[in-house]
């Protein structure tokens, strides 16, 4: 198991690694909005916090030689499915033609009370 760290994403805030490379398989931590070199809360509605926090999933995928494209399954977790459609407009504009397989939940609470977290599970990227 090999830890990921990027600059390019906000440092792990507990006990676990931004992502862990295994066996060609990148497993990144969910992001939530936070500024990488701030570590602020970035933007109140879930538009501004999808983008920012898929910003910081995309910094994590490169750092571990993935990328967007190579991710195989996502995790959305949302406050209010109210959200759902605002949300999914940016994640679609970052996904592009890909299209991982994904499972979208609301939960009761999210760290820094965010509106939105999404982690994934993406192939490292071959060779040459």
């Amino acid at each position: 198991m090999n830890p990921v760290t990027t600059s390019g994403a906000p440092a792990a805030i507990g006990p676990y690694s931004q992502a862990v490379c295994h066996a060609g398989i990148v497993y990144c931590s969910g992001q939530i909005a936070l500024h990488p070199e701030t570590g602020e809360l970035v933007g109140g509605d879930v538009t501004a916090q999808t983008e920012r926090l898929l910003l910081n999933l995309a910094s994590v995928l490169r750092a571990a030689g993935s990328g967007m494209p190579l991710v195989l399954r996502t995790t959305v977790f949302l406050r209010d499915m109210a959200d759902f459609a605002a949300m999914n407009e940016v994640y679609a504009r970052h996904f592009g033609e890909c299209r991982p397989a994904r499972s979208t939940v609301a939960v009761l609470g999210l760290p820094r009370d965010v509106r939105v977290e999404i982690d994934c599970i993406a192939a490292v990227a071959p060779p040459g």
